[in-house]
């Protein structure tokens, strides 16, 4: 008789942790295979320090290989799933098609990172939900400091020295957080000739920043992002992103280059196939993580909506913390499922407290309800992210305090895009802001089409025993 087949899609904090878990629980009856695009584990909360330029990248990642031994890793990303034969079929790394089959399917994939949904040219918007976005958006805001430093045209200038940031949730406030230090620091090395400072903007349409957590956690995060600078601005949203700059939703027109679109993950193309109920994108599932009507495919992180049990009709924020969690009760109840210890059990985790890293001293932190002061919020807040990171961290913990030591100055590694051009934004039409630099208008939508390399090679899909 075969062992049971363990499939799961995505190597997230939620993929990566039902993983682990699932190798312990199962003791080698079962084959646990992995899908994920890349070879390594990325924690998403350290992004915005590698976009800042306090940490290396590699710090942000644990290879796969060394933290999940036991588990089959299949490099590719799963693009659809036939509910009916019990397959996932998904393209690799070279554009060839594969299939797997499970007995029991975990989705892990997180929310979509598609374009940012304004209307108008994309050629600004930068997001960080990745390491080569994260190191792009690094090298995008070398490359305007310095060219502010050193342009003749005083407009160009200040708009080169504007940053807008959409969206006050974790990613966007730490990014904002840690960005306008960075900054400062590049204008303290490189002074631009009228003295030009480099300016701040975060938006959200919510009434405070980190609407997700406590109102306490929220207003001592939004006072350190006053008191570094950052221009918070709630109840306001970006209705369009031009060449030129940004419109917000209360009329005013910011002059900027950047763009940083932090706004929450969208819905998956993964869930989106599946032709199950969703909750804005994301698959509904039962509180022991199984999609209703078939107990075979579980969900959890981005990808699942997750009812709170302590709050009914809510669903458990999209955080890596609670990804976290859930990648645990998701490998438990997919190993009782089996015929493992125990039954399958509901998810049901109460927040500890806050914690929002956001550098330096000055942090936004009360674990278990108790408010801390700047420098033991800080520690808190990196004693619970190195506990959530899988790895060395005796190794990790050293290596991070290196990395906090003064860096040498940032040198651009050619990832930024040099010219703006059109990408990232699908709006309804043509831009209805004029093009200063005299472009013509850019085709978007069903009817714009995109170059497309000729191949040679015909399409086969290999299936995955």
């Amino acid at each position: 008789m075969s062992r049971p087949r363990i499939v799961i899609a995505g190597a997230g904090p939620a993929g990566f942790r039902a993983a682990r878990t699932l190798v312990r629980a199962v003791h080698g009856r079962a084959d646990v295979t992995l899908l994920n695009p890349a070879g390594h584990f990325l924690y998403p909360p350290l992004l915005p320090r590698v976009a800042a330029g306090a940490l290396e990248p590699r710090r942000a990642c644990v290879p796969l290989s060394r933290g999940l031994r036991g588990v089959r890793l299949v490099l590719g990303a799963a693009d659809r799933v036939d509910l009916d034969t019990r397959t996932v079929r998904g393209t690799g790394p070279e554009g060839e098609e594969f299939a797997v089959g499970y007995d029991r399917l975990v989705l892990a994939t997180g929310g979509g990172s598609g374009p940012a949904p304004v209307p108008g040219p994309g050629g600004h918007v930068h997001g960080c939900r990745d390491l080569p976005g994260a190191l792009r958006l690094r090298d995008h805001l070398v490359r305007h400091m310095e060219s502010a430093a050193s342009g003749v045209d005083a407009a160009d200038r200040v708009a080169r020295c504007t940053f807008v940031v959409a969206g006050a949730g974790h990613t966007g406030v730490q990014v904002a957080a840690r960005g306008k230090p960075f900054t400062d620091a590049l204008a303290r090395d490189r002074p631009a000739r009228t003295g030009v400072r480099p300016r701040w903007l975060l938006l959200d349409d919510a009434d405070r920043v980190l609407p997700e957590l406590d109102e306490p956690c929220s207003r001592a995060a939004e006072r350190v992002l006053r008191a570094r600078g950052v221009e918070v601005r709630t109840g306001t949203s970006v209705v369009e992103a031009t060449y030129e700059g940004v419109l917000l939703s209360d009329g005013e027109f910011v002059e900027s280059r950047t763009l940083v679109w932090c706004v929450g993950a969208g819905p998956g193309p993964l869930t989106r196939s599946l032709g199950l109920p969703l909750e804005r994108g994301r698959l509904l599932v039962e509180p022991t993580l199984q999609a209703p009507g078939r107990p075979e495919v579980f969900a959890c992180g981005d990808a699942a909506a997750v009812p709170d049990l302590d709050r009914p009709g809510e669903y458990t924020p999209a955080t890596a913390w609670h990804a976290w969690r859930q990648g645990k009760a998701a490998g438990l109840n997919v190993a009782a499922s089996l015929g493992g210890r125990g039954g399958s059990r509901p998810y049901r985790h109460r927040e500890p407290g806050c914690a929002v890293d956001l550098g330096g001293t000055r942090t936004a932190a009360g674990p278990l309800g108790v408010r801390l002061p700047g420098p033991l919020a800080g520690a808190a807040a990196r004693a619970r992210r190195l506990a959530a990171t899988p790895g060395d961290r005796i190794r990790d913990a050293s290596g991070r305090t290196r990395d906090a030591m003064p860096p040498r100055g940032p040198v651009p590694q050619g990832l930024a895009r040099p010219d703006p051009a059109p990408r990232d934004t699908v709006p309804p039409g043509p831009s209805p802001l004029p093009d200063a630099r005299g472009r013509p208008p850019t085709a978007f939508g069903p009817g714009a089409t995109t170059p497309t390399r000729p191949t040679n090679r015909t399409s086969t899909t290999t299936e995955i025993r």
